[in-house]
């Protein structure tokens, strides 16, 4: 087994078994952004809420996921969380693509909790002029928040949003280690099968490096086209 072998990267069965490992973890990094995003929008509004045990709710949320590693999460929605549910909804969730499914659910909880902080910034960064000036029109706190807040924090905090992107794309790695068959995962079943590590840790390699640049560069360019200005 000497020298590289270019062509097991760019066709036969095991190009094909990368090919879809990073299709897969482009998939998971897809759909946890789509749930993750509202439901961060969601706890930072409850973080800055008037009503105290809102408040509480969310940052007891926030601090617990923090504060526990990611490989912890994963492996805790894999094994532990359906084992307290019903016969029936445990037989149908492993029906499916259980191991996706609390890949996805981990990954989005984890994901909200940072997401959540910084979105949390960019509403405190909003003068509180302006929502005294929303509540004196008659707006409740979140028709305030949903029509004059929101829209401007939201601009503020893309490019750290952009950031956690980034660090969601990375973190779709771990769902390795409860049998996701993402990139890192494929790329480990290429070395056991063909002992050619090489050729495919630097599949692996390659694709993660892409897509950390392509949203890099998404950051670069949004940074450019829509500069926050100081007010």
């Amino acid at each position: 087994m000497t020298g590289f072998n270019l062509s097991m990267l760019l066709a036969g069965q095991y190009h094909e078994w990368l090919l879809n490992g990073l299709l897969l973890s482009i998939q998971l990094a897809l759909v946890t952004l789509a749930f993750a995003l509202p439901l961060a929008i969601v706890i930072a509004v409850m973080r800055i809420s008037p009503v105290a045990a809102l408040r509480g709710a969310a940052m007891t949320y926030v601090e617990a996921v923090r504060n526990v590693p990611l490989l912890a999460h994963m492996l805790f929605w894999y094994f532990g969380a359906p084992e307290v549910l019903p016969d029936a909804a445990k037989a149908w969730l492993y029906e499916g693509n259980v191991e996706a499914s609390s890949a996805v659910v981990a990954l989005v909880l984890y994901t909200a909790a940072y997401m959540s902080e910084d979105l949390r910034s960019g509403l405190r960064s909003i003068p509180k002029e302006q929502m005294e000036a929303s509540r004196a029109l008659g707006f409740g706190f979140l028709a305030a928040m949903r029509l004059v807040i929101l829209p401007q924090s939201l601009r503020i905090t893309v490019p750290p949003l952009i950031s956690q992107t980034l660090n969601l794309w990375k973190n779709t790695s771990i769902a390795m280690v409860i049998g996701v068959g993402e990139l890192m995962y494929q790329a480990q079943q290429v070395e056991s099968a063909t002992f050619r590590w090489h050729e495919a840790f630097t599949f692996a390699t390659a694709g993660y490096l892409g897509i950390s640049l392509l949203i890099t560069l998404l950051s670069s360019w949004y940074q450019h086209a829509y500069p926050v200005r100081s007010s």
